[in-house]
């Protein structure tokens, strides 16, 4: 008998109705898998059996195919595998025990073997770790792929968080952004010829440097995911550049001044969702924005490439939020968290401490493209203090630190984009070339904690 946790059992009564209206129904609706040529998450499937979906501990939060076993599997349509150059198959799994296999099959379950990825124990449930695997010859443009769970013991082996699939050589598809090789060997040559400056004794050893911003403006507009397109996002509040509108880009980024951040020479574009308590729009009292590494060997690091921009975190994702979940907002300062909103999902924080939240940022980048058409599949997280595969190149690991003055109260909040678990950031690179690349070459590289002005 199949064992899950008692928490997952309203999730199994809500998979089982809708494994029977579509028996009832003898069709099952199609649903797009979510992106082409990048990440496929395992919550886009359109057909399924024996699967049921929990909240992931995973970064960047959404949901997981949970406790998968032998014979379990997922249809997912629409999935595009390029031309027929080599493919890079990766399967994001976390596992506590015991061993199997995902067969990736083509037009069926009994189709076409597409690739193998071999999964094993990872040190839990919501400990995730990414197996890729090589693929020489395939079929071409646009597929349905199933997944299909192999394990020799009858119990669960395997949690799936998301597919990715990365062509060699593909002509960029719709919402690819390709770096200008030229540019950025050109960025790169400048960067490897800088003198890193001495470190002073005393120096604490963490790489790290920083820009402190404060709040510029808000306006429903995403440059991002909806450009040239004002007031079709929901209310966002910016950071940084103070001229970020929906008809941002690169130059005119460059072109603009001044900015709310310390350095001036940093004219990038931050924003996150705005925040409300009732009908009153709260904004942040400020913002850290935090470069740093989490690999193994942070000399390996790069800087950004101009124009280079990402998300993190999920908009869409709607999921109650209680205490000791991850990625929660929670309070700062003195007397901390004194208690829950009425439903659970905000901290109300004592007189003196204030909402607080970090969003942490994808390290790992496929050193091809500015952008992909989610904003996240031409980067990846770093699991094992590594960057390789399909995102070979380390970048800054950055992350957003934000506080806001308010205490909360049984009421609790909510964002523009909805609950508490919908919070996400952009970022989009306009650093002055020269000031961000001596800021890794001294403060990452050298594993020396710098201040917003670079220096130690």
């Amino acid at each position: 008998m199949r064992r899950y946790p008692i928490h997952l059992y309203t999730l199994l009564a809500g998979a089982l109705a809708v494994v029977l209206a579509a028996a009832l129904s003898l069709t099952v609706s199609a649903q797009t898998a979510r992106a082409a040529t990048g990440t496929v998450q395992a919550e886009s499937y359109a057909a399924q059996s024996g699967v049921v979906l929990e909240a992931t501990a995973d970064a960047g939060g959404g949901q997981n195919a949970a406790y998968l076993a032998n014979g379990d599997w997922m249809r997912f349509d629409n999935v595009d595998l390029g031309s027929a150059s080599r493919l890079t198959v990766s399967a994001r799994i976390a596992a506590a025990v015991g061993s199997g296999t995902v067969e990736l099959r083509t037009a069926s379950l009994t189709g076409p073997l597409l690739a193998v990825v071999q999964t094993s124990p990872t040190g839990g449930w919501q400990s995730w770790a990414t197996r890729t695997t090589d693929v020489s010859t395939h079929p071409t443009g646009l597929q349905t792929v199933f997944a299909v769970l192999r394990s020799t013991a009858p119990e669960d082996f395997v949690n799936i968080n998301w597919f990715s699939f990365v062509g060699e050589g593909d002509d960029p598809a719709p919402g690819w952004v390709p770096v200008d090789q030229n540019k950025w060997n050109a960025q790169l040559e400048q960067f490897r010829a800088m003198t890193p400056a001495a470190v002073p004794a005393g120096v604490v050893r963490v790489p790290e440097f920083n820009a402190t911003c404060t709040y510029s403006h808000s306006k429903p507009d995403d440059p991002i995911v909806l450009p040239g397109l004002p007031g079709a996002s929901h209310m966002h509040s910016f950071f940084g550049n103070k001229s970020t509108d929906a008809f941002s880009t690169t130059e005119s980024l460059l072109a603009s001044a001044p900015t709310s951040c310390t350095p001036a020479k940093d004219l990038s574009a931050y924003w996150i969702p705005t925040l409300y308590e009732g009908d009153k729009a709260v904004e942040p009292e400020g913002m850290i924005v935090y470069y740093g590494s989490r690999i193994d060997q942070p000399s390996a690091t790069v800087p950004f490439p101009q124009g280079f921009r990402m998300i993190a975190g999920n908009a869409k994702a709607q999921a109650p939020t209680p205490a000791g979940s991850t990625g929660q907002f929670w309070c700062s300062g003195e007397g901390g968290e004194i208690g829950r909103s009425a439903d659970g999902n905000w901290p109300v924080c004592a007189p003196k401490a204030h909402l607080t939240h970090q969003l942490v940022f994808p390290d790992c980048w496929d050193g091809k493209n500015l952008d992909s058409p989610d904003h996240k599949s031409h980067v990846a997280y770093t699991y094992d203090g590594k960057c390789s595969g399909a995102y070979p190149v380390a970048v800054p690991n950055v992350s957003f630190v934000f506080s806001y003055p308010t205490s909360g109260s049984a009421a609790g909040f909510r964002l523009a984009s909805g609950m508490a678990s919908s919070i996400h950031g952009d970022f989009f690179n306009a650093w002055d070339n020269a000031a961000l690349g001596q800021r890794v070459k001294d403060c990452i590289m050298q594993k020396a904690k710098c201040n917003s002005a670079g220096t130690f």
